[in-house]
C-alpha cells in the first residue's frame, strides 16, 4: 500500500513492469493487424496520454496521432452518464483506419459516443484499444478490439488514470480508497 501525503489509500494491483510487458504485446499485435495500412491513433485526453505514448512507441508502423477530449466523471468516482466533448480531432480521417486509445472502458457511454462521432468523418474502420476493460460495469454494449487488462471492480488510478486530477503520474495501477483513515487516525487540531 502507498500513502502519499493524503488520506487516500492506494494499493498497487498492476506493476509498471507488467504494464510495460502488456503494452509491448499490444503494440506487436496492432503492428501485425495493420501491417499494410496507414493507421491513425486517436487518444482520449487526459487519461490515455501515458498509455498512448508508450503504445505508439511499441507499434512498428508509421502513425499519425490525434486527440479528443471527452469526460463523464468530473471529480466523482462514478460515471455521470453525460458526455462533455471539448476537443474534436484535427486530422482528416476519411477513408483511413482509426484506432481509438482509451485508458479505461467502464459503462461504455464515452467510447460508444466517440465511435458514433468518428463514423461521421467516414473512416475506413474504427477500432478500440483500452488499457483497462471493466466489462461487468457496461451500460451500453461496446467491445474493445485490444485490451490491456480486464479488471472487474475498484476505482483505479495511476499510469494516466486519475481521481480529480490526482495520481496520473504513478507508474503502476492502483486501487484507490478515497479518504481512507487507518485505525487510530485522529485529525489534526490546528
Amino acid at each position: 500500500m502507498v500513502h502519499l501525503n493524503t488520506t487516500d489509500e492506494l494499493m498497487e494491483i498492476i506493476s509498471p513492469t507488467t504494464i510495460a510487458d502488456r503494452v509491448s504485446e499490444l503494440g506487436a499485435k496492432i503492428t501485425n493487424d495493420y501491417h499494410d495500412r496507414p493507421l491513425i491513433l486517436i487518444g482520449i485526453l487526459k487519461g490515455a496520454f501515458i498509455f498512448m505514448a508508450d503504445l505508439a512507441r511499441c507499434i512498428k508502423l508509421p502513425l499519425k496521432i490525434d486527440f479528443v477530449r471527452l469526460s463523464s466523471y468530473g471529480s466523482k468516482t462514478e460515471s455521470s452518464g453525460g458526455i462533455a466533448f471539448s476537443k474534436d480531432i484535427e486530422l482528416d480521417i476519411k477513408g483511413l483506419d482509426v484506432l481509438v486509445v482509451e485508458d479505461i472502458i467502464d459503462t461504455g457511454y464515452t467510447i460508444n459516443y466517440l465511435k458514433e462521432v468518428l463514423k461521421l468523418h467516414e473512416p475506413a474502420s474504427v477500432g478500440i484499444c483500452c488499457l483497462i476493460d471493466k466489462k461487468d460495469r457496461r451500460k451500453v454494449p461496446v467491445e474493445a478490439d485490444y485490451i490491456g487488462f480486464d479488471i472487474s471492480h475498484g476505482f483505479l488510478v495511476g499510469y494516466g488514470l486519475d481521481f480529480d486530477e490526482q495520481y496520473r503520474y504513478l507508474p503502476g495501477i492502483y486501487h484507490l480508497n478515497p479518504g481512507y483513515k487507518p485505525a487510530g487516525f485522529k485529525p489534526s487540531e490546528r
